[in-house]
């Protein structure tokens, strides 16, 4: 059997993606360690020892790489939440959906820090016309609860208060059990 040998142009794809890995990697521990304001590009760099100018050929800024990582986070968030779709019953599917985001919250604690405890700034966010990526989690519960409302299971409440009471309540549950 023949195997082809991998392109220049392949190899350079895996390497870039390898070293996005390593940077994003390297950033989030250092973040949680150290917090994000104290962190500096160059101190990343330095983690893993390569030139800032390295780290600047992949990101801005430090914004950016947080930006990354929240990416990263919701993805992981958003395919956990697609687990309950097969759940007919719209109450049992909100209740599991609560508890897939605590799941979440608890399998995936470092980017649940990044994503929804740590005080970073959401520049990248900010400017963006749209976030997407992660109004795409919320828009799921609010498709959920809709359905709820509609099956009768609740009554007589707005869809956009109850939906962010929903993930009030499970934000809080989540929180607490993975800061103590």
């Amino acid at each position: 059997m023949f195997v082809k040998p991998m392109g220049i142009l392949e190899r350079k794809d895996r390497e870039k993606k390898k070293m996005r890995g390593l940077i994003l990697k390297t950033a989030m521990k250092l973040f949680l360690e150290e917090g994000f304001e104290n962190v500096t590009v160059r101190r990343i760099a330095e983690r893993i020892e390569y030139s800032p100018a390295a780290i600047y050929l992949y990101y801005k800024d430090k914004d950016e790489i947080l930006y990354a990582i929240h990416e990263i986070g919701f993805e992981k968030l958003y395919k956990q939440q697609q687990t309950i779709l097969s759940i007919k019953n719209p109450w049992k599917r909100l209740k599991k959906h609560g508890s897939n985001y605590i799941n979440f919250a608890l399998e995936n604690h470092e980017y649940y820090d990044l994503m929804f405890i740590m005080r970073g700034p959401a520049k990248k966010i900010k400017e963006k016309e749209e976030w997407e990526i992660g109004l795409r989690s919320f828009e799921f519960l609010k498709k959920n609860i809709n359905e709820c409302i509609k099956a009768g299971y609740l009554s007589k409440v707005n869809l956009d208060v109850a939906a962010f009471a929903f993930w009030s309540l499970t934000h809080g549950i989540a929180s607490r059990l993975i800061l103590c």
